[in-house]
């Protein structure tokens, strides 16, 4: 009877380990291709950062220097605005103006060819 129970117990025994044992071996190679899967994808992903940041750090300094050419476009618009802008002369003295530069230069055309001044 004892021999019996020890043979059950020892048939359960070794069952159990080798159903634990089955268990441990494929935990573990499921373990090992997940922990691949995880560097590949940590190396990836790192590199990706890489990238990421020279690409910002090349974006930050066209900024910078794009930055640079609109504040300078701004200052010499202010340093022009005045002289075009706000010339304080009226719309009809500045055609009177140019009616009169226009005819001091046909007049000065007729000169050097020559033509008789009326």
């Amino acid at each position: 009877m004892i021999q019996s129970d020890f043979a059950r117990l020892e048939a359960d025994t070794s069952a159990a380990e080798a159903t634990s044992q089955k268990e441990y071996d494929t935990f573990m190679t499921d373990s090992k291709v997940d922990k691949a899967q995880k560097s590949t994808d940590i190396e990836h992903k790192t590199a990706k950062k890489q990238d990421e940041n020279q690409a910002l750090v090349v974006k930050h300094e066209d900024l910078e220097g794009t930055q640079k050419e609109l504040d300078a476009a701004l200052a010499y618009f202010d340093k022009l605005k005045p002289s075009c802008v706000d010339a304080g002369v009226s719309y009809d003295d500045r055609v009177s103006r140019r009616k009169e530069e226009l005819e001091s230069l046909q007049e000065a055309l007729r000169i050097l060819n020559g033509e008789d001044i009326a």
